[in-house]
């Protein structure tokens, strides 16, 4: 860069490229009037800078970033600046100054030299058989080069910035240039070191979200799948997997697998259990079907939750809990048993209740009992209504019998007798039958009492009597009379008599 008046700087390139810790010099040359102001120019100071972000242009001796990495070299008019132990902070646009003895004297070579510090990278290809690996920069380098490759740290027998090789597992490879070998490329290798993580840590409860995160070393950095155990499509191809507003059906085990052109890893399971309050119990009953009097029967609350629930069980206007037990057991049923059950399901999140369930237990009919209707004495003529009935289920259906008969007299729970008579004198008895069993009544007498058979002869009776009164009244007066007669003519022969005897 020279002005019109003999001021000038001029590199011997504009752009450089150099390898992460080799050795760079940067050339230039100045030049600047013999003279000012009729007085010999004389150069007092030269310097190289960089311009850093926050900082302005900073002279580099005077970094410390470059301590013991700079050295200037002025000889006559030309100026070199050498920059050894690259880093890749190092790469930036570098300028140079100089000053001479007149007052405003200095001239500064803009724009500069732009140096770009490159790191090698192994560059990982692949066919179906073999990987292809080049050592490549990320700026030119100049001049030819021969390269050193690694695997596993040892030396390899290629040369080349290209090899192809059978990655193993455990492999991995870096290169670098002859004569910078302690300045590898990164090595290149599978997934290793996979692991797998949970945030929140701690207990996992429905409806919060969880964040699956997969981690491996690899290079190139791996891509990443996330799976469910037992389920074949992939869940998420991030390396973040989150479950949001979190369900019981998300509990499961869960990997990840990390996969690069040099090989895939799978990562161990890690178990999400997902923790909720019971979901509404449902109960069985078993054995399935009609449930008779005397059998075993379990009645059986199952409920969804986590940590498992404890039950209870209770029976419809029944005491709170009946029993706090998963399986509530009938030994031997009875009829008393017949009621709604339900149960609940408890834990420390919470608690739900089943519908209920009606247990309807089946007997034979129990003893039978029977009334007579009316109940005071009956009457011939009357009409008599005898009524039975028995505790049974399902309901009992009623036969009657009378002592000394073998066909059933009548069927129903009532049996009507609407003109009763003496020949319907006698022991009735009732059955009460169903399809668990069948049981008879003790023997019920049906007599008509003996006044009441008076009382239908009473008329007759009594004008019998009367008759016979006056048939007895009759003959007394007539028996009377006739001896009468015979005494008066006893007395005719002359003497009267005064006196009758009666």
């Amino acid at each position: 860069v020279h002005s019109q008046d003999g001021w000038g700087v001029t590199y011997t390139s504009a752009q450089m490229c150099a390898l992460k810790g080799s050795t760079v010099d940067i050339h230039c040359s100045y030049s600047y009037p013999p003279k000012i102001k009729k007085r010999i120019t004389t150069v007092k100071e030269r310097t190289w800078f960089r311009k850093k972000k926050n900082a302005g242009q900073v002279a580099l001796k005077k970094d410390s970033a470059y301590t013991g990495r700079v050295k200037y070299d002025f000889y006559e008019n030309s100026c070199t600046l050498r920059i050894t132990d690259l880093r890749e902070s190092d790469s930036a646009e570098y300028k140079f100054r100089f000053t001479t003895n007149p007052p405003g004297g200095s001239f500064t070579g803009s724009p500069g030299v732009t140096l770009s510090v490159a790191e090698l990278q192994v560059q990982v290809g692949r066919t179906s058989t073999r990987t292809e690996l080049k050592c490549l920069s990320s700026c030119d380098v100049a001049g030819p080069r021969s390269y050193v490759w690694y695997n596993n740290a040892q030396k390899m027998e290629e040369e080349t910035s290209s090899c192809r090789v059978s990655v193993r597992d455990d492999d991995s490879y870096s290169c670098a240039v002859q004569g910078l070998e302690d300045y590898r490329s990164p090595a290149v290798y599978a997934p290793k070191d996979l692991t797998v993580s949970v945030s929140p840590s701690g207990e996992v409860k429905a409806s919060n979200s969880v964040t699956l995160t997969c981690h491996s070393d690899a290079n190139p950095a791996a891509k990443y799948t996330w799976f469910k155990r037992n389920v074949h499509t992939a869940l998420s191809e991030k390396t973040q997997f989150v479950l949001r507003f979190i369900q019981s059906s998300n509990s499961g085990e869960y990997y990840c697998t990390a996969e690069n052109k040099l090989g895939r890893r799978t990562s161990k399971y890690i178990l999400i259990d997902v923790k909720y309050a019971p979901k509404r119990p449902s109960v069985s009953v078993s054995p399935v079907g009609e449930i008779k009097e005397g059998s075993l029967v379990f009645l059986i609350c199952r409920s969804d939750a986590n940590p498992a629930a404890k039950h209870s069980w209770f029976k419809r206007n029944g005491p709170p809990p009946l029993r706090e037990t998963t399986n509530l057991v009938f030994l031997s049923i009875q009829a008393s048993d017949s009621g709604a059950y339900n149960c609940r399901a408890e834990n420390k999140l919470g608690w739900r209740t089943s519908e209920y369930v009606t247990i309807d237990v089946k007997y034979a009919p129990k003893l039978p009992s029977v009334s007579v209707s009316p109940s005071a004495e009956i009457v011939e003529g009357s009409s008599v209504t005898l009524s039975c009935s028995s505790d049974a289920n399902p309901a009992a259906n009623y036969t009657w019998y009378k002592e000394n008969e073998d066909s059933p007299t009548a069927s129903g729970q009532n049996f009507t007798i609407t003109d009763f008579r003496a020949e319907h004198s006698g022991n009735y008895s009732c059955e009460a039958q169903n399809r668990r069993g069948r049981h008879k009544s003790t023997v019920y007498l049906i007599v008509v009492k003996a006044h009441s058979f008076l009382g239908a002869w009473k008329p007759i009776a009594g004008a019998t009597v009367c008759a016979l009164v006056l048939a007895l009244t009759f003959t007394s007066v007539y028996l009377w009379i006739l001896k009468d007669r015979v005494s008066q003519q006893q007395s005719q022969p002359g003497e009267p008599s005064d006196t009758r005897e009666q």
